[in-house]
């Protein structure tokens, strides 16, 4: 497929493999764009564009890898670069958009830090954000330019029904977002109320729903610590599941996440490729990785074409 005028490029050294399958899906076999990311000793971090952009409809491909702070520093001053240099149009592609799970004022004094976020990507001078499952869909709100919610529910979807007996299979969810996968699958729901004494430490769960005698799938948007997912199978084990999966959109896996998993009952956790799978996680037996660059390629597509 031929891109007239189109570049795109991946930055740092935040996600390169998601970048090539997104280059590979597009027709090409890397970013057309050169960067070069360097640190000055002081820790600044410094961008050089290697080759013209003048003119050019641009998507930079960036996500919520570790470090965060770096990361996002990089995609603004690259956006800068790119907005000085003539580019007609900015998208920014950030599979997992950092800090999306601050997106309210839940107590006293709380920073709305997904606002700042986005306040910063438009200053900087982005047109376009492109994006995967974000925490909450009022993100799309802070912000004054378009942004494209993409789900990773087809991928999600595809792979239950590739992977696991359907006529045992109930779909468990923290909240009511799984509703459309039970329904595409036809498969029953059963929610799991999540109660918190302070952020990302859970107290207690109420299962509402029968999991008796059935292998309960554990669907939700971000597996972190994973204390959550771990607490949830116990809880759901507890209740008469015969097994329990989980099939998340970003998995961070940060701290002890690992290991957590590897000595608890959850018997796989399924992750899309929107966050790079460390060295650790490749090698554990329960973790497994889906590609959704296809979903992003396909926007990146229509979006250079004018499609819907």
């Amino acid at each position: 497929m031929s891109l007239t005028e189109l570049e795109w490029t991946n930055i740092g050294g935040s996600h390169p493999d998601f970048a090539e399958l997104v280059c590979h899906r597009l027709g090409e076999d890397s970013p057309s764009t050169k960067l070069t990311s360097s640190r000055f000793s002081n820790g600044e971090t410094s961008i050089v564009i290697g080759n013209s952009v003048r003119g050019a409809d641009l998507f930079i491909i960036q996500t919520a890898a570790e470090p965060v702070n770096d990361m996002l520093m990089e995609l603004l001053i690259t956006i800068s670069a790119c907005k000085t240099a003539s580019a007609r149009k900015i998208t920014a592609v950030l599979p997992c958009f950092p800090y999306s799970r601050q997106d309210k004022k839940d107590r006293s004094r709380a920073p709305i830090t997904a606002k700042l976020v986005a306040n910063m990507l438009e200053t900087a001078g982005c047109n376009h954000i492109i994006t995967m499952d974000l925490h909450a869909s009022q993100i799309q709100g802070f912000f004054n330019i378009p942004v494209d919610n993409l789900y990773a529910e087809s991928a999600m979807v595809e792979y239950i029904r590739s992977n696991m007996p359907l006529d045992n299979v109930v779909i468990v969810s923290p909240d009511a977002g799984a509703a459309i996968i039970a329904d595409k699958l036809r498969l029953d729901l059963a929610l799991i109320h999540k109660e918190r004494k302070v952020a990302s430490k859970i107290s207690r769960m109420i299962l509402v729903g029968s999991v008796l005698n059935k292998t309960a799938v554990i669907v939700d948007d971000i597996a972190d610590t994973c204390g959550t997912l771990i607490m949830a199978a116990d809880v759901l084990k507890n209740h008469g599941a015969i097994s329990c999966r989980a099939v998340v959109v970003h998995g961070f896996l940060s701290g002890p996440a690992i290991q957590k998993i590897e000595e608890s009952s959850l018997e796989r956790l399924v992750v899309t490729n929107t966050l790079p799978l460390s060295p650790s996680a490749q090698k554990c037996p329960k973790i497994e990785s889906i590609d959704v660059s296809g979903i992003i390629a396909e926007a990146i597509r229509r979006t250079h074409h004018g499609e819907s």
